[in-house]
């Protein structure tokens, strides 16, 4: 079939009976969208636990929530999970009485380790595909569901952090050409041997981008509950706006940056498809969101700003490390063998910075400087804890230096210290590292004179 749109509808879109109500209502607005890819449901009040929050608890036994310093036991959470979907289908007005029996066996399964884990984590997708369907076909819409173990949505064994086979597009593929519309659980896929396995946290948006590349796709729709993609974090801005367009590039910039709207593999296959993705809000249908293109028209030099906090770099001084062979290679290599993700290392003839994510560093730090010491023998070393890096992001931004030293003029007139600075080789865009505590005040300059314009 040509011209179908993929929906994919988040947590908070799917979270109760009148969110379900605001997505059915999308969905027949538009002849077009055929695919509906659905999360599990999420929080109705912000300060309660999302229900797949509740469903790792249960597979840990009651600890998941330790963390968060919270005390709740597996059977706690056990009935807050059947009280949510038992709430959502009595709302909804559907049967549900089997649906709720499977559940209840589904929840006290008998597998192990990360089989047990990946199975409970994909219950919440699964249940609320179910009865996302069974609610379309009672207002009259042809609808079925599509369960990834009915259909063939084949990865790789990696229960925790699954990837597709090749051959899981052929069998989404085989799903295209009716006019029904096709409800599938998000999240989850099956191994070859009929196991379920997930993906990593929010893969819901990986199985939209999978199924809108499949069958090639008009469009893929990612509908949540902001706008688009914003400006800047608008907890700091309140000015933020939703950025209209963005390429690929722009996108993956700033999400990497901590901008977070969806998954970032979900783009991969699109971006191949050249399949735009448009970000839109479930609760105004009607605002215009964010396209995500392959191209766009430059219209200024910077679109948006993100913000990375809790980073932390490692600074090394040695006389020609620029003339040692391997220096840099074997540095890296020792954050790699510390499972030590490194994000910019800025270098000049005598030294190099090593930027991280702060947390990496917990346990490790004091052996991570002994192995350094020990094999690259610096004149000096330091590390600097507690930036934020903030990055301006925008194609306008290549070949164009002005808005680099305005950023940066801008910060020294008004005495915040630069604590790092680096540009990207693609030139669109640049990151400034400064100190976590005067973070918001640089944040909120950075945008006025970039953004905004005053």
């Amino acid at each position: 079939m040509t011209n179908s749109v993929v929906c994919k509808f988040g947590g908070s879109s799917v979270a109760n009976a009148d969110q379900i109500e605001k997505v059915r209502r999308i969905v027949t607005s538009d002849s077009h969208r055929r695919f509906v890819v659905v999360s599990a449901p999420g929080r109705i009040y912000k300060n309660e636990e999302k229900i797949t929050d509740h469903l790792l608890n249960i597979a840990s036994n009651g600890t998941h929530f330790q963390e968060k310093r919270k005390t709740i036991s597996a059977g706690e959470s056990k009935q807050a999970v059947l009280d949510r979907f038992t709430s959502i289908i009595n709302d909804l007005r559907i049967d549900g009485k089997k649906m709720l029996e499977s559940l209840n066996q589904d929840l006290e399964t008998n597998l192990q380790g990360e089989r047990q884990i990946a199975f409970l984590a994909s219950r919440g997708e699964h249940y609320n595909a179910r009865i996302i369907a069974a609610y379309f076909q009672k207002q009259g819409m042809e609808a079925r569901v599509s369960l990834p173990e009915e259909f063939g949505f084949l990865v790789t064994d990696s229960f925790l952090d699954a990837k597709v086979e090749e051959i899981a597009y052929e069998n989404i593929a085989a799903l295209d050409g009716t006019e029904m519309i096709t409800v599938v659980p998000g999240f989850y896929g099956v191994t070859e041997h009929s196991e379920i396995a997930v993906f990593s946290r929010g893969g819901s948006d990986l199985t939209g981008g999978e199924i809108a590349y499949a069958i090639d796709a008009d469009k893929y729709e990612n509908w949540t509950d902001v706008n688009g993609v914003l400006e800047s974090d608008p907890g700091i801005i309140p000015a933020a706006r939703a950025i209209p367009r963005l390429t690929f590039k722009e996108i993956r910039l700033l999400s990497s940056k901590g901008v977070n709207v969806f998954h970032l593999d979900a783009m991969l296959n699109c971006r191949k498809r050249k399949i735009p993705i448009h970000v839109r809000n479930t609760n105004h249908p009607d605002d215009p969101g964010t396209q995500i293109l392959n191209e766009r028209v430059p219209e200024e030099g910077v679109v948006g700003i993100a913000r990375l906090d809790n980073m932390a770099y490692i600074y090394l001084e040695k006389d020609m490390l620029c003339e040692e062979v391997g220096f840099t290679a074997t540095l890296l290599t020792i954050f790699q063998n510390y499972g030590i993700n490194t994000y910019h290392y800025p270098t000049d003839k005598d030294d190099i910075a090593v930027l991280v994510k702060q947390d990496d560093l917990k346990g490790s730090i004091n052996d991570l400087r002994r192995t350094i010491e020990k094999q690259l023998k610096p004149d000096f070393m330091d590390v600097v804890y507690n930036l934020s890096i903030i990055t301006p992001v925008g194609l306008g931004l290549k070949r164009n230096s002005y808005p680099l030293v305005d950023a940066i003029n801008a910060l020294g007139e008004h005495h915040i210290p630069i604590e790092m600075i680096d540009q990207s080789p693609s030139q669109i865009c640049f990151h400034i590292g400064v100190s976590q505590a005067i973070a918001d005040d640089a944040l909120r300059l950075l945008y006025r004179v970039l953004i905004a314009g005053s």
